[in-house]
């Protein structure tokens, strides 16, 4: 049987068009206040739409969000599904 935290990975890590959820916040309080104001908590779906470094873009619903790379690193996520084709 597969252990449900070997399926959640950091949100840098996950590649842009993939959906995900967000499976744990590994910060204090205060980041869990932070990321509840931008509509972030856990249970959210969201999509990463760009990379910045090592920050990142997702999306969940009509919202863009970008988080720094010490953001990301504190998200754990669990994806959903493979990514998905942008028309450019």
């Amino acid at each position: 049987m597969e252990d449900p935290e070997s399926r959640i990975i950091c949100l840098g890590e996950l590649p842009i068009g993939v959906r995900a959820r967000i499976a744990q916040i590994r910060g204090g309080r205060q980041l869990t206040r932070r990321l509840l104001s931008l509509g972030l908590r856990l249970g959210t779906r969201i999509t990463v739409m760009h990379h910045r470094g090592r920050g990142v873009v997702v999306s969940t619903g009509d919202t863009r969000v970008a988080l720094g790379g010490g953001i990301a690193e504190k998200l754990w996520v669990e994806p959903l599904s493979p990514p998905v084709e942008h028309d450019v």
